[in-house]
């Protein structure tokens, strides 16, 4: 460690017996009544020395005043250098700020709002080259040579004379006119005409990123798809999607599911399945232990074998009454 290390580390002595002069500048910066009572004195370098005061300001507790005084090279006059307010280790901070780009949540969008993407959004891809000249790699480009570059760069300072001039004699509305339809030889005319107007479409990138956001939400992890008597995959109230998505996904068509009009994974399922709408058969109860409800069948009159008198014939054949009933 060398000396002058050493001598930055201990505070200059005039320097820091100057406290009345660093809280008069702090009372000068700061409102009256605000400047509290000396918390400390550092050595910031050979002859300069910060004094910290607290800060009684409603709003900055655990603020300090920092004054830095300084004196030249055998000098004997302390002079001031800087006064500012600064937190200390307890002090009430704002939180760190965060772009707006990672601040920004679904939903966060309302109506009149514009989020403009990055041209190098990873989630997105070039829907078409927009260019006439093949890639800079492909076979077809020839080589370059200064003969050859020259040559280029005339035949395309002609192609665009030409065009301009075909642009200024046609009538508007025509195409190669301003305002009018793009020249029919470009790549962006043909990709509009085929019905290829989005300039970016959805990258791979893109893809996995929604698909996993989605599956998040209405996937067969959820606790609603893990109570489902069967998966979305065979209800009748699936919308598939199209392209690449149709094979892991589709929009649900249930008014009465929680996931109406939402993007669902195939694995997803809700009670509103449309194959678990038919009612089951009413359950039969039990037979009881003891039969409150049944009756038994008693006759009206007894059996006429069930009294002590016989009553059938007489062994002599008299059939008259016995006088009895």
């Amino acid at each position: 460690m060398s000396a002058a290390t050493t001598r930055s580390r201990i505070p200059d002595r005039l320097c820091a017996e100057a406290v009345d002069l660093a809280r008069s500048a702090a009372e000068e910066a700061a409102a009256p009544g605000v400047v509290g009572e000396h918390v400390s004195a550092v050595a910031d370098g050979d002859r300069v020395v910060t004094h910290f005061f607290e800060c009684k300001e409603p709003g900055y507790r655990g603020w300090r005043w920092a004054v830095t005084v300084a004196r030249a090279s055998r000098a004997k006059i302390v002079t001031l250098d800087e006064t500012v307010l600064l937190p200390g280790p307890d002090s009430l901070l704002a939180p760190e700020w965060v772009p707006w780009s990672e601040r920004l949540r679904p939903g966060d969008m309302g109506p009149g709002d514009l989020l403009p993407t990055e041209a190098e959004d990873l989630r997105l891809e070039p829907g078409y080259s927009g260019e006439d000249m093949p890639p800079p790699n492909s076979a077809v480009v020839p080589e370059v040579t200064p003969q050859n570059l020259a040559d280029l760069v005339e035949a395309e300072d002609a192609a665009e004379e030409t065009v301009d001039l075909a642009a200024d004699s046609a009538e508007p509305g025509a195409p190669g006119a301003p305002g009018g339809v793009p020249v029919r030889a470009t790549i962006a005319a043909v990709a509009e005409e085929l019905g290829m107007r989005r300039a970016r479409v959805l990258s791979r990138y893109g893809l996995h990123v929604a698909a996993d956001r989605w599956d998040e939400s209405f996937g067969a992890k959820t606790p609603m798809a893990q109570a489902a008597p069967a998966p979305c995959v065979s209800c009748g109230f699936l919308l598939p999607l199209a392209g690449s998505l149709r094979q892991a996904f589709g929009v649900c068509a249930n008014e009465f599911s929680p996931a109406d009009g939402r993007v669902v994974s195939l694995a997803y399922g809700c009670g509103g399945h449309s194959e678990a709408a038919v009612m089951p058969k009413p359950l039969r109860p039990a037979p009881p232990v003891l039969d409150s409800v049944g009756t038994d069948a008693f006759p009206l009159r007894p059996a006429r074998d069930s009294g002590s008198v016989l009553t059938g014939a007489a062994p002599d054949g008299d059939t008259e009454d016995l006088g009895h009933s």
